[in-house]
């Protein structure tokens, strides 16, 4: 069957990641995602180390099942087409600066007279209004202010982003859910609407814990390295040769790990009665495990773990993590075809629908890869077609014009 979003146009304007990966989640479901980039480069990302025969290696990834115009919106004759392409689609994603696009003339309120049922998606650092909208906003600056690097890292270490751009990440899953959403909406209502969704609240959405804590007890919270805000023990731990983490929070893996270590004494001890108290009393509880964990190689204890019920897993770094036996054999990674890289490995969607499921079908396209095919489309001819193109209006590697 068809992925659920077959048949959803999507115009998808931005740098970089939350756009673009919003957009690819669509893209994944189904939706055509048609990425507009400027004809001088094109996304940014495209130019990013490590490169592949001149192509971002990153980006072959990010933006994999799209098509790619290469439009100039600065002239007239760019926002023209772009106006034509709105009135065929449903989505517009955008994570340009708030103002910028009503800069261009191609703001909500504009394109909303040319189609009432468009769903349009704005990503931005910090919203559309507030003091901060007018500001830049990268990921480590909504990790900065949200509170994420306040909590991440060692105890009295210096501040540390989260590994991955999560807010961008996060950012753009948000912008994906709310575009499903409105669509879902506009069945009845048959209209559109304007969906504004930022980095840094999409961080600050995170802090479940941290609210819990702060609104019920006025409590700061800080880093606790790899161990969990309430619960303990549940953390890294170093084994003769590595790391493992050890989650064991409830009654019947709390007695069968300090069984498993030979600290049967520990369940006896009113320090420890539950989760709060250990946690409460970890300076102490960690400890005692720490000096039997080091005693093993993880491996041995993955084994001896896993056979008592207790959670458990290696810390594995990426090279592991892109050969897991477990994803390989769920047939998460998928090889897509590159218009000039041949086949490139993909990660795979987390969403598995029984029914439709999400789509594999091209790695990312060549800047302007499609521009000639979409202008046929919104009716331009062949001439007009070659104009625009040496008028650097539309441009690209694009399919021959039939003459």
């Amino acid at each position: 069957m068809n992925a659920p979003l077959t048949g959803i146009r999507v115009l998808e304007v931005g740098n970089y990641m939350a756009g673009p990966f919003c957009g690819m989640q669509l893209a994944d479901l189904g939706a055509e995602v048609i990425k507009v980039e400027p004809p001088d480069g094109g996304d940014q990302v495209r130019h990013m180390a490590p490169l592949l025969d001149g192509e971002g290696s990153a980006f072959v990834r990010l933006n994999r099942n799209k098509r790619s115009i290469a439009l100039n919106l600065k002239s007239p004759e760019g926002k023209e087409v772009f106006r034509k392409l709105v009135g065929s689609a449903d989505v517009v994603v955008e994570n340009l600066r708030p103002g910028t696009m009503a800069d261009l003339e191609l703001g909500y309120p504009s394109l909303r007279q040319l189609n009432p049922g468009l769903v349009y998606v704005a990503a931005s650092g910090w919203g559309q209004d507030g003091p901060l909208s007018p500001q830049p906003g990268l990921d480590i600056m909504a990790q900065a202010r949200s509170g994420l690097m306040s909590i991440t890292g060692t105890p009295g270490g210096d501040p540390v982003k989260v590994g991955v751009p999560v807010c961008d990440l996060v950012c753009a899953l948000y912008g994906a859910l709310a575009a499903v959403s409105a669509l879902y909406a506009r069945r009845e209502s048959g209209l559109g609407q304007f969906i504004d969704v930022s980095l840094l609240e999409a961080g600050v959405s995170l802090a479940i814990w941290e609210a819990g804590r702060f609104f019920a007890t006025g409590e700061i919270p800080r880093p606790h390295g790899s161990a969990h805000q309430s619960n303990a023990p549940y953390q890294a731990f170093r084994s003769a040769d590595g790391w493992l983490t050890i989650g064991a929070t409830t009654p019947r893996n709390w007695e069968a790990l300090c069984r498993l270590l030979g600290l049967g004494r520990l369940l006896d001890d009113p320090r420890y009665a539950d989760t709060s108290l250990r946690f409460r009393h970890r300076d102490t509880l960690i400890p005692e495990i720490e000096k039997v964990i080091a005693t093993k190689r993880t491996a041995d204890w993955l084994v001896m773990l896993e056979g008592a019920g207790v959670p458990c897993a290696p810390i594995e770094d990426f090279g592991q993590v892109f050969n897991d036996p477990h994803l390989s054999a769920r047939n998460y990674f998928w090889d897509a075809p590159h218009a000039r890289l041949g086949q490139v490995r993909q990660l795979g969607s987390p969403m598995r629908l029984s029914e439709t499921p999400v789509r594999r079908e091209k790695a990312a396209p060549l800047l302007g890869e499609d521009s000639a095919a979409l202008l046929l489309e919104l009716g331009y001819s062949p001439r007009e077609i070659e104009a625009l193109a040496a008028d650097r209006v539309a441009t690209g590697p694009a399919p021959a014009v039939p003459s």
